[in-house]
């Protein structure tokens, strides 16, 4: 049986630890203690990701608050360059002095409509970059 802690069933779920946490307490989802650490089965995530799909709850929840952002960062730029094959895209940026290259999903790149001309930000954190649109 594949179990997952709080902090990994988030990432799946794309929410926070603490949104994980208000869930299991609530009973929204089973949990159980393995080695000293709450964990969740992966079916019961499985059933979880599901619902919350099905409810359009998933649909409905901004997942990129720029308030929330923990990468401090951030720069405003502007596309310049998009190269896409059908897995992956290179989305090119000025960001002031600045040329940024971020690798990410063709979906990805899609569904922030992503283009020559479109404002958006880059949030730097070693060695990974997130695009995101402002609001």
């Amino acid at each position: 049986m594949i179990t997952y802690r709080i902090a990994e069933a988030a990432e799946i779920l794309a929410v926070s630890d603490d949104t994980v946490r208000r869930w299991v307490d609530a009973g929204r989802i089973p949990s159980q203690r393995t080695e000293g650490r709450t964990t969740v089965t992966g079916t019961d995530l499985a059933e979880l990701a599901e619902q919350l799909v099905t409810s359009g709850e998933a649909a409905e929840r901004d997942r990129t608050h720029a308030q929330a952002v923990s990468a401090r960062n951030r720069m405003s730029g502007i596309v310049t360059r998009v190269k896409r094959d059908h897995v992956m895209a290179q989305v090119e940026m000025i960001c002031g002095p600045y040329r940024v290259v971020s690798l990410m999903s063709s979906d990805a790149a899609g569904e922030l409509g992503l283009e020559p001309g479109v404002r958006a930000i880059a949030s730097v954190k070693s060695t990974h970059v997130t695009v995101e649109v402002p609001r």
